[in-house]
């Protein structure tokens, strides 16, 4: 009995394929964007379409799948919280080893499958982890709306950007503080 749902819009099915090394088939196809796709600051959001371009290729120990995800982004700069809209387009390749040859390669040890390998199960294959650690990899570590984004004032959270020349008078030591008082005295008495 499987965990996978077959019906669920990324597990793809791969009976058609075989076990015959050598057979493929191209898919195209449109999903909804699972829940949490991206980092905090940038992510597809959830529902969104998600372009998939796959090709799967049955092999010796397995499915092959290979292709794209193209997918909107939204998300905000990281200097100046300006919302962001960009696309991204994330490569995918994973091979879904057949639970046999699993089993196999653990029983002769020669080759070590550990537990990161991907496994079809009942000749399905589970695509959202593979389009998560794609999506997530391929985005930007520190998401900015232009490469030279200035940021925001430190002093008053002014948008560097929209004011180039924004600048704030030089803070007074606090030393000195007492003394500009008197200075504003003398200058009300003349």
């Amino acid at each position: 009995m499987t965990s996978l749902d077959p019906r669920a819009p990324l597990v793809l099915d791969t009976r058609e394929l075989g076990r015959r090394p050598g057979s493929q088939r191209e898919l195209e196809l449109t999903v909804p964007a699972p829940a949490e796709l991206g980092i905090e600051v940038l992510g597809v959001p959830e529902g969104s379409p998600v372009e998939l371009d796959l090709r799967l290729e049955a092999v010796m120990e397995g499915v092959l799948l290979t292709g794209t995800a193209t997918a909107t982004l939204e998300g905000e700069c990281v200097r100046c919280l300006e919302p962001i809209k960009d696309e991204i387009h994330a490569r995918l390749q994973e091979l879904y080893v057949y639970p046999d040859q699993h089993d196999k390669a653990t029983e002769h040890d020669d080759r070590d499958l550990d537990d990161e390998t991907s496994l079809l199960e009942d000749d399905l294959l589970d695509l959202e982890p593979l389009l998560r650690d794609a999506v997530v990899l391929a985005l930007p570590f520190q998401p900015l709306c232009m490469d030279d984004c200035p940021g925001l004032c430190t002093e008053c959270g002014a948008r560097l950007a929209d004011d180039p020349d924004h600048a704030h008078d030089a803070p007074i030591d606090p030393r000195w503080a007492g003394l500009q008082g008197l200075q504003q005295d003398s200058h009300d008495q003349d």
